[in-house]
């Protein structure tokens, strides 16, 4: 894509590491971005902390050094907000829509980047100019030692994807370092808290630190397969190991299995995880 000074230039933010170093390197001129769009996908369904950090630090950031950012949510056709979790949780839904876990422990096909992510910066970008004959430049953070989750194949006409840590070589170490000497918090890992690609030691760490919400999500590992009985489907479960979760990540579990980073639980998106 050949830019011009006038070709509308965003960042995807997903709220954790690699995205809050692009925003560091935006406002020191090493990135030229001015505009960061986060997509919520629900109080009720992104990580608390991710939310918490986003408006306590990475948002009084941007501003103190004059970047817009954006904090954007799905909207139905009648003005009222949707989240992900209020999705699933709809009373007569059938679809998921998140990669849950099959029987042989790979994910299931999903919408929730898509519908939440994707859809959501992508109707702002429409709103700011971006059009098929004009598309905007988005950048995404994907460092090196994730390159492989870089997937350009996937732009929606209006965009044109872009993964400036790439160009600049940088790991997520060297993110973590570019945020500390910024003066920031190294932000949490962002995704939905009932994300099926979290891996074991993150469920562990949620059990240990915050049950509430290890409860929720076994509560919709919960409904979701109820609804599958009465459907006559098989279980789907949120970690690979073909049991519940409370199962899957039991209480006062000292040591976790090896868990090699499997290519059949890796979210090749971009938009989340980052």
């Amino acid at each position: 894509m050949t830019t011009t000074p006038d070709t509308l230039r965003v960042f995807s933010f997903g709220g954790g590491v690699q995205s809050v170093a692009c925003l560091v390197l935006a406002t020191q001129g090493r990135i030229d971005f001015d505009r960061f769009l986060f997509a919520n996908v629900g109080e009720d369904s992104e990580d608390p902390a991710t939310i918490t950090y986003f408006r306590q630090h990475a948002a009084p950031f941007a501003a103190a050094h004059g970047i817009t950012i954006e904090e954007l949510h799905r909207t139905r056709r009648d003005g009222n907000t949707e989240t992900l979790y209020g999705r699933l949780t709809r009373e007569g839904s059938r679809s998921i829509g998140i990669p849950v876990r099959m029987a042989n422990g790979a994910p299931g096909r999903r919408s929730c980047t898509g519908d939440f992510k994707i859809k959501v910066v992508g109707k702002r970008l429409k709103q700011l100019g971006a059009s098929a004959s004009n598309p905007a430049l988005v950048g995404v953070g994907i460092s090196v030692d994730e390159i492989q989750r870089a997937n350009t194949r996937r732009s929606e006409p209006y965009e044109q994807m872009t993964y400036p840590l790439l160009d600049l070589g940088l790991r997520r170490t060297d993110c973590h370092r570019i945020i500390h000497a910024a003066g920031l918090p190294v932000p949490p890992k962002s995704a939905c808290y009932f994300c099926p690609f979290r891996r074991p030691e993150a469920w562990r760490e949620m059990r240990r630190t915050t049950p509430d919400l290890f409860a929720k999500s076994c509560q919709l590992e919960t409904l979701l397969n109820e609804r599958r009985t009465m459907l006559g489907k098989d279980p789907v479960y949120l970690t690979r190991y073909g049991k519940p979760l409370d199962q899957a990540i039991p209480d006062g579990w000292d040591t976790l299995p090896f868990d090699e980073w499997d290519e059949t639980g890796l979210c090749d998106s971009g938009r989340c995880f980052t």
